[in-house]
Formats: structure tokens, C-alpha cells, sequence
């Protein structure tokens, strides 16, 4: 994946095996390739590694044919195994020059952020793209006060790497997001528990691409 392809990418979904039910885990992410979601991540927090190494493989065959790159959560190492596009990291692990030695490269590191200072910071390190958020209060990552819609032009003003808002993003407070200055998001519950996703996934991508 090249930078331009990740300046182009607007809709970043999350396959949450907390939300998903494995059995499930193929056509949901063929579903939201469907509807156009540019980036996927794989997301097993719960799953032992030797397991997300069997999903993640599985997963980018799919991926891989229908040209969609494919982030790995947390795990560097599974990220090189199976040939990830790239690799999503939080303030807990490793900095971003030791994952770049583990995965190579060719292979994008993102960071997730929850302040304008941790932004910045992960910017300077070298990530190469953000998360940021959560932009209103999820069920997802409960622990984590929410930033507010108010940092999302802030944000997008201090940083120039591609920003991804992230938390509690719906359809229904999208548009918001948007207003507030956003340019691209990642929506994780209201997808994957969409009665349809692919069209779910539409509705997103149409109202990110119609701001630029």
C-alpha cells in the first residue's frame, strides 16, 4: 500500500470478533468490501495468537483479490506472516521504529491517539496514519473519555498524515463527524451489526467522498 493509497482511502472498517462471530468473518468482510470500505482491520483481542494467525491468513486471501489492504491489530509479527498491508498499534505497545523493524518497509503503522498531544506525538514518530478518538462515548473501548467533536479540526490542523476519527461513529452522527472537519472515519459497531452491511457501508462512503 502506498501513501497515495492511503491518502485516497476514506472509510476504514473493523472486523471486532467481539461483535463478530468467526463463522461469520469471511462474508462479513466480503460484504463490506461490497460496499466499498477502503481499509480493513483485523481485530481479535480476545483470540490466542497462533488463532489470529489462521484468521488474518484467511482473511487476506480475500482481501488480496479484491485489491483491499488489510491492518493487523497489535500483532507485528502476524502482520509479516501473512503478508498484511499493515499493522494498527496503541499507546501500550511498542514504539513505532520497533514495529517498523518487525514488519518491514513496505508495510503501513498506524497508531491509535486520544489527545491532540498523542496525535502530534505519533505524527513525529513516524506513524503513518492515525486513529483518533473516540469521538463520542463506545462501547468498544469504554475506559476512554471521549474527545469531542471539537478536536477533530484541531487535529486535522496540527497533523499531516492521513487522520482516521474513530468511536461511536454511526450513519446517524456521520455527518457530524464531517462538519466538524473530518475527512475520513472508521466505523466499527454500526457496521458490522448493520442489516446490511454492504449498503451500510454505501451510505458511509458516500457521505465521506461527497466532502472532497
Amino acid at each position: 500500500m502506498t501513501p497515495a493509497d492511503l491518502s485516497r482511502s476514506r472509510l476504514y472498517g473493523i472486523l471486532d470478533l467481539s461483535y463478530v462471530d468467526l463463522s461469520r468473518a469471511n462474508r462479513v468482510v466480503e460484504q463490506m468490501i461490497d460496499g466499498g470500505v477502503d481499509l480493513i482491520q483485523l481485530r481479535a483481542k480476545a483470540h490466542a495468537p497462533a488463532e489470529i494467525s489462521k484468521i488474518a491468513a484467511d482473511l487476506h486471501r480475500i482481501t488480496q483479490e479484491r485489491g483491499v489492504p488489510l491492518i493487523i491489530n497489535d500483532h507485528a509479527e502476524i502482520a509479516r506472516a501473512v503478508g498484511a498491508e499493515g499493522v494498527h498499534v496503541g499507546q501500550d505497545d511498542p514504539p513505532i521504529a520497533e514495529v517498523r523493524k518487525i514488519v518491514g518497509p513496505d508495510c503501513v503503522v498506524g497508531k491509535s491517539t486520544h489527545s491532540l498531544d498523542q496525535a502530534v506525538r505519533a505524527f513525529y514518530e513516524g506513524a503513518d496514519y492515525i486513529g483518533f478518538g473516540p469521538i463520542f462515548a463506545t462501547p468498544t473501548k469504554p475506559d476512554y473519555v471521549p474527545v469531542g467533536l471539537d478536536q477533530i479540526q484541531k487535529v486535522h490542523d496540527a497533523v499531516r498524515i492521513p487522520i482516521f476519527c474513530i468511536g461511536g461513529i454511526k450513519l446517524d452522527n456521520l455527518s457530524k463527524v464531517i462538519e466538524a472537519g473530518a475527512r475520513r472515519a472508521v466505523i466499527v459497531s454500526g457496521l458490522l451489526q448493520a442489516n446490511d452491511i454492504a449498503e451500510y457501508a454505501r451510505s458511509a462512503k458516500k457521505l465521506l467522498t461527497s466532502v472532497l
